[in-house]
């Protein structure tokens, strides 16, 4: 994706257009693209699952890309007619072919609708696309099944929630090997590389060499302490044997970041410089029952518990004092209480704190079906009850060692990667949320960053120079709307412009599948040191977890 831009921006004096896509002078760090200009045919797209993620989508494809969104599929009704009012058939009733209820539904219509246009008879525009938006646990048995149709893929993080599910997507979706040209796009989560902000960081270390060679990384993921509560506390990935560790769910695209700025090379010709070695560390150090205060007793849901008051983690507090109190109905409140909003402009305050509450009263007993716990989130349960076990503070630690890649072409000289380190720390105790931040020492400098600007220090001319990135909107430091853009481009080249998949992948996407398999395979590499409290050796865990398998 950095190579579209790259290409297209060489050259400032004008602005440049590829595949009929306008380019702006300025490149995507200074100032955010302007919108694609529509095309006569829109690449259109399935929207699987009306959840935050799937709005957040919704919202960037109708934003920053020339497509639209043609279909959405979503098993609850209220969710799902909200999201197609939003952004497929506004005020009207929808069309066949624009609401199914699961994915399962749409690819048996779409089956039917294909075998309908077979038969020569008229049948609704289908759908060039697909954006999985769903639990991640449900993505394997999505991708797999859809896989067949194919449809262009974008599927959010993380790919799958264990590593045999990965390269049974893998496989689904390359069933011809990995030497073979992809049949379709593909595209990930991992929207960390979208942002102006980290396009410009890469840029500036690889191209540039704005430090020198990198010697080490400091990488830190500051979770947020009632984010964190939210999330991985009392909300959907609060525990790993439902979902995954916290390292895939909520870090997945840090170790991405890193393996996108260490691993991936600066020319696709090139191959990646892969890691030697990876470690970790971590634990559930505070939400734990022998963590809960004195005064809290037996109590097991805040709005029943007589240390309410003292504790910051209070679900009154979060949901209500800091959100729907102050006029916030968007997440996290409307988490807890989907139609909050509606229920707030319609009802009124009043009826909209009561609806609040009375979620949050919800509880569970010793007497409680473990599946039926299990099967919901709780966000009312006291933080230090909560039955979660994912970890609250964990470090990755990966080392390179030095590579001297082979002679090629009439050169007489080789190139030498250089050894480097990277440490990435994700924490819970933060009042940052997803504020990013980073040191990264280099021979000739040292940058430092955290996701608003970039500082240099120069060692020779004891310079320091601030660069200061257009600071999207959106999500990610608007790496949501860069990923949707960038993708959405790609269905545009191969649909409307006769470019093939392929060169659509890498030139817009810019990640392929196999990146996608290594960034996650680094991140079950680092739950098996942290668990095993071992130093794996990279090469050996993928000849043995992956190669063997796939």
């Amino acid at each position: 994706m950095v190579g579209f831009w790259r290409k297209t921006l060489r050259n400032r004096k004008d602005s440049a257009s590829v595949n009929g896509t306008a380019v702006p002078k300025q490149p995507i760090w200074e100032l955010p693209p302007p919108n694609p200009p529509k095309s006569k045919n829109p690449p259109r797209i399935l929207i699987i699952g009306a959840g935050s993620r799937g709005n957040a989508f919704g919202r960037a494809i109708y934003g920053s890309t020339n497509g639209c969104v043609a279909a959405v599929a979503e098993p609850i009704d209220f969710k799902r007619r909200t999201f197609g009012r939003k952004h497929i058939w506004g005020l009207e009733e929808p069309k066949e072919g624009e609401e199914f209820t699961g994915w399962r539904e749409f690819m048996e219509w779409e089956l039917q609708r294909r075998e309908r246009a077979k038969e020569g008879k008229e049948v609704p525009e289908g759908v060039d696309g697909v954006f999985v938006c769903t639990l991640d646990e449900l993505h394997a048995d999505i991708l797999i099944g859809l896989a067949p149709l194919g449809l262009h893929i974008l599927c959010e993080k993380p790919l799958a929630t264990g590593l045999q599910d990965c390269l049974r997507i893998y496989q689904s979706l390359n069933p011809n090997g990995s030497m073979s040209p992809p049949s379709a796009l593909f595209g990930i989560g991992h929207v960390l590389r979208y942002s102006p902000h980290n396009i410009l960081l890469r840029k500036l270390l690889l191209d540039d060499g704005a430090i020198g060679e990198i010697i080490s990384i400091e990488h830190t993921e500051p979770v947020g302490w009632w984010h964190f509560s939210h999330s991985y506390v009392r909300g959907n990935w609060r525990k790993e044997s439902t979902t995954a560790p916290s390292l895939l769910t909520k870090s997945c695209h840090d170790i991405d970041l890193i393996m996108w700025l260490l691993c991936s090379p600066k020319s696709p010709d090139q191959p990646p410089h892969l890691p030697s070695k990876v470690t970790s560390n971590g634990s559930l150090y505070h939400f734990k029952p022998s963590r809960k205060p004195e005064l809290a007793g037996i109590a097991t849901n805040c709005l029943s518990c007589p240390a309410e008051k003292e504790c910051q983690y209070s679900a009154k507090k979060i949901y209500y004092d800091m959100h729907l109190k102050v006029g916030v109905t968007s997440w996290p409140v409307s988490i807890v209480v989907p139609d909050i909003e509606e229920c707030l402009s319609t009802k009124g305050g009043e009826a909209a704190k009561e609806k609040l509450m009375q979620s949050l009263r919800e509880d569970y007993t010793t007497e409680t079906n473990q599946g039926s716990i299990d099967s919901r989130s709780w966000y009312g349960r006291c933080v230090y009850e909560a039955g979660n076990d994912v970890c609250d503070d964990q470090t990755v630690t990966i080392t390179w060692e030095d590579e001297t890649l082979p002679k090629t072409g009439e050169s007489n000289s080789s190139t030498v990667r250089h050894a480097k380190t990277a440490v990435v720390h994700m924490v819970a105790f933060t009042d940052k949320i997803s504020e990013r931040r980073s040191r990264i020492y280099g021979t000739k400098g040292e940058l430092e960053t955290d996701s608003s600007a970039i500082k240099i220090y120069d060692f020779a001319s004891g310079e320091v120079k601030i660069h200061r990135p257009h600071l999207a909107g959106g999500g990610h430091g608007g790496g949501d709307s860069g990923l949707a853009r960038q993708f959405v481009l790609a269905i545009d080249a191969v649909k409307n412009h006769g470019m093939d998949v392929e060169e659509a992948q890498q030139t817009f996407v810019g990640c392929t599948l196999t990146d996608v398999i290594r960034s996650h395979a680094m991140v079950f590499a680092a739950e098996d040191a942290r668990k095993g409290e071992e130093v794996i050796d990279w090469a050996e865990w993928w000849e043995k977890k992956v190669e063997a398998v796939r």
